[in-house]
This record gives structure tokens, sequence and C-alpha cells, in this order.
């Protein structure tokens, strides 16, 4: 072998390297993205669960305390805003923290009525809200693990070149905006 045979044959080897590093870059973007649809789709599917809940809170609610009328029309309207098609995950969660501030005040409404309370029908509801509300946070940690992961790779070099290459952006996070998710819990004894 000569020296410009060699020289090929490194250069050949070379390119096939770097496109291979190409394509397996590529392929992990594609993958990343997948992964982070397909979480936010199951958040999809927990806040439409929730939403499902929602209407029969309001009407159990509403047999105690039927003068609390303003209540049940806020958690309705925040419950369609939140049900709707087509929003991000930064729209989303602001339809979210305002479905939650509702539901807050529609059964802060339900603590003034004792046998409201101890109605079975209102405890399962609420038992099942409770259990939706973990399942949707369970699914916001996972889906938010995802994004990190597709951001750091969309901004790290040298895989940042493969993602302008290709169009693959930053994801949002599914943030909770609610004060008092976010603040400490006040124990006293």
């Amino acid at each position: 072998m000569t020296g410009g045979t060699i020289a090929l044959v490194v250069v050949i080897a070379v390119v096939v390297i770097v496109l291979l590093w190409a394509v397996s870059q590529y392929n992990g973007f594609v993958r990343l993205r997948n992964l982070v649809q397909e979480s936010w789709r199951q958040i999809d599917v927990e806040l439409h669960r929730r939403h499902d809940l929602i209407p029969n809170l309001v009407e159990t609610v509403k047999g105690y305390a039927a003068h609390e009328r303003g209540v049940f029309d806020e958690v309705t309207r925040a419950r369609a805003a939140a049900a709707g098609p087509g929003a991000g995950p930064a729209e989303q969660a602001a339809q979210e923290n305002a479905l939650n501030a509702a539901l807050g005040r529609l059964l802060a409404v339900a603590e003034n009525y004792p046998v409201l309370r101890a109605s079975e029908n209102f405890q399962q509801l609420q038992a099942e809200l409770a259990n939706t509300e973990d399942r949707v946070a369970a699914g916001r940690r996972f889906y938010n693990a995802n994004v990190r992961e597709l951001n750091t790779k969309v901004e790290t070099f040298p895989a940042n070149v493969i993602a302008k290459m290709f169009g693959f952006t930053r994801a949002e996070y599914f943030e909770v905006d609610d004060p008092q998710v976010r603040q400490a819990p006040s124990v006293s004894f």
C-alpha cells in the first residue's frame, strides 16, 4: 500500500465514523422526542380522568349546598378550559392551576356540610380525585425528567450541531405554579 492509499483509507474511516456518530445522535434525538411526547400523553390521560371526576364531585356537593352557585360555575368554567384540546405544557399548567384553585374553593364549601363529608359517594369521589392527583404528579415527574434529558442533549456540544441541523428544539416543562404547593408546610407541636 502506498501512502496515498493509506491516507484515503484513513479519510474514509473517519468519514464513516462521523456518519455513524451523526446517525446515532439523530436516532437518540428521535427516541427522546418520542419519549417526551409519550410521557405528555400519559399526563393528558390522567388529566382527562381528573376532568371526568369533577362533574360528579360538583353534582354531589350541589345536592347539599345548592346556594353555592358561584363556586359551581367557577369549577365548571375552569374544568371546561382545562379539558380543552391542544394546549401545550405551559398553557395546560396554567389551566390546571386555575382548576386547582376552583376545586380548593369547592372542597372548602364541602367542609361546611358535615353530612356531605360523611357521604360515602363524596368520600369515594374525593379518594378518586386524590389518587388521580398522585398519578398526575408522578406523570409530571416522569415527563419533566424526559424533557430535562432532551433539553440537555439539544444544548450540549457536539450533539447540538445535529439538533440544529435537523430542527430538534427544547421541550417545555410542565410546572406547578400554585403557591400552596411550593410553600413549605408549617408544623407546630
